[in-house]
Order: C-alpha cells, then sequence, then structure tokens
C-alpha cells in the first residue's frame, strides 16, 4: 500500500528564493521540521501524521532541497536562517517548537543562539558536526560526498531501478517502508541529459560544507528546553560527542530512542513517542 500524505503543500515567495513546505493541522500548537542536508520535508510525514492532534506543524524543504528553489549560490546558514524567519513571520507565528535533524539540528542551533525568542523548544536529532572544523579537512570533502549515506543518492543514475538498488541498501532506507519509498520517490528527478540523480542540488552540498566547517552550533549557554534525540545507532555515542550540549544547553535532556541516523525514518513509532512526550510536557493544558 502506497504511503497517504495527509499535508497540504505550498509554496511561498520569499525575496530569493521559492520555499516549497508541508503543512499539517493549522491552528495548533506550532511545530517546525527541519531536515537533513540531502533530504526533504517528506522524511517528517510520520511524525506528524503520528503525533496527534493539537499541534500544527510545518516542514519545508530547505533551499537547495526537495521542491523548492535552488539559486546558483546561497546557502549559508545565514541565507536558511532568513527563509526561516520568513516562513514564521509568514505563518504569523512568533516562535515555535523546533524539531531538526542533523544539519537541520546545526542550523536550529545557531538560530536559537541569535534568536532565543523564536524557539520555544528544541529537539535535536543526532546533529551533525555542530562544532567548527579545522580548515585542513576541507581536503577530506572529496571523500565524504562520495562515502556519506545521505549524500550517495545524489547520483547520476542511468534509470531509477539503479537508483532504487542503490537506495534499498542504505541506512535511512532500512526497512523500505511505504514512506521510505515515497521519500525516495519524491527525492528523484530525470536530469536534461536523460540520467536521474537527487533534487538536492551540488551547489547547496558544497557551500553547506564549507559553511559547517566554519560556524560553531553552540557557542554560548541556552535557556531552551532542549530534548537530545541519541540513537542507538547514530552518530552521537560518546560522552565527548555530548559534551558541547551538556556545556551550552542549561535545559537538556538527552533521550536514547532505537534505530540509526534516521530514527524518524526507521523507527518512527519509538521516535513519535520520544518526542511527542518531550512536546507535550512543554504544551500548556
Amino acid at each position: 500500500m502506497a504511503f497517504t500524505l495527509t499535508a497540504q503543500r505550498h509554496s511561498l515567495p520569499l525575496p530569493t528564493v521559492q520555499l516549497s513546505y508541508l503543512d499539517w493541522n493549522p491552528g495548533g500548537e506550532p511545530v517546525l521540521l527541519l531536515h537533513g542536508l540531502g533530504d526533504q520535508g517528506l522524511v517528517w510525514a510520520d511524525f506528524a501524521q503520528g503525533l496527534g492532534g493539537g499541534y500544527h506543524l510545518v516542514a519545508p524543504d530547505l533551499r537547495g532541497h526537495g521542491n523548492s528553489d535552488k539559486p546558483p549560490t546561497g546557502y549559508y546558514c545565514d541565507d536558511i536562517i532568513g527563509d526561516l524567519e520568513g516562513l514564521l513571520d509568514f505563518l504569523g507565528w512568533s516562535s515555535a517548537h523546533v524539531v531538526a535533524h542533523s544539519w537541520g539540528a546545526k542550523i536550529a542551533a545557531i538560530w536559537a543562539t541569535r534568536s532565543p525568542d523564536r524557539c520555544r523548544s528544541l529537539v535535536l536529532v543526532d546533529p551533525f558536526f555542530i562544532g567548527s572544523m579545522p580548515n585542513w579537512m576541507q581536503i577530506t570533502f572529496p571523500i565524504l560526498y562520495r562515502t556519506l549515506p545521505f549524500l550517495k543518492m545524489m547520483g547520476p543514475f542511468p534509470s531509477v531501478e539503479a537508483a532504487r538498488t542503490l537506495a534499498q541498501g542504505l541506512k535511512q532506507f532500512r526497512g523500505w517502508s511505504d514512506l521510505q519509498a515515497a521519500v525516495f520517490e519524491a527525492t528523484l528527478e530525470q536530469k536534461p541529459n536523460g540520467q536521474w540523480g537527487s533534487k538536492f542540488v551540488v551547489q547547496a552540498r558544497n557551500e553547506t560544507f564549507v559553511d559547517s566547517m566554519r560556524m560553531a552550533g553552540l557557542v554560548r549557554p541556552l535557556d531552551i528546553p532542549t530534548l537530545f534525540v541519541q540513537p542507538e545507532q547514530g552518530l552521537n555515542r560518546t560522552d565527548w560527542q555530548l559534551q558541547p550540549y551538556h556545556t551550552y544547553l542549561r535545559n537538556l535532556t538527552v533521550q536514547g530512542v532505537p534505530g540509526n541516523h534516521w530514527p524518524f525514518l526507521v523507527e518512527p513509532q519509538d521516535f513519535t513517542a520520544a518526542v511527542g512526550l518531550f512536546l507535550r510536557q512543554r504544551v500548556a493544558p
């Protein structure tokens, strides 16, 4: 059975991009969902549809991803945060609960540090590269571009079937659920040369990696209630990796969940239960 999406898709014209986003349950408690690098808003569909009533959830395709615009440049955190500010203003949200994954979690941390009044709470799902990195690491980027699971779907592929064969062996598609199949289909597009590849574009990948190298996600203490979601097979497994979060986040809860770096795709029920409990504890009855 194919996955049934209950959200409405909208497109918002911003000063430099057209931002596409999914919208569930208008009128409830505001929750903004930020995907990781190479993904799209659709990855949050199981969570958004399983969370229950009372929440207005919005999941944008961040610039360079999914159905949003892909300008030739402009993929630094300042650009992304500017888009998010514009989206919140359009929605009439003075603030929101922010649930963010991987690179999106780093963007959320930077945004919360700059504008803490925008974030009612933070849910950081297995963040990636939360600190700044030394310049010499830039020489490793070509290796990372070829080996990181969330970048392998960029292609090119000679056919959809070839792309699907690769996808079914990647961590984010473990189990090949109906939603994962839908995410796969929505990720691909045919290129002008007839080959297939991700809607996520090379210029976004390249500028994002440079930006992630120079920018630290946490630089001063924050009092925002924060849930750190730590998957059993995720990226952050040691006390050393968690140390920056304990240092800067004064109202931090660390919650282990089953699954890998994409718990909302591979173990959605456990993920939704953990994050749902956190959100309910922070919403006034």
